[in-house]
């Protein structure tokens, strides 16, 4: 196994966000997650896709003569 498994705390401060929002993803089923006994760990690569998948690209501004 490479990947990394981390903890909710972890995932929290990674995504910079209160502990709250991981466990309701997790909660939801709306990342990976892999019980260990009654442990809950969150695969690296999980969270990794889902930034990746949530991560809004900017719009490109196109600049016109004003009527």
């Amino acid at each position: 196994m490479s990947a990394r498994l981390l903890t909710v705390d972890q995932v929290a401060e990674l995504l910079g966000t209160t502990v709250r929002f991981p466990r309701r993803l997790i909660e939801e089923r709306r990342i990976t997650f892999v019980k260990v006994g009654r442990h809950v760990r969150i695969p690296e690569p999980a969270v990794e896709a889902f930034v990746a998948t949530h991560t809004v690209q900017p719009v490109a501004r196109r600049y016109g003569s004003v009527a």
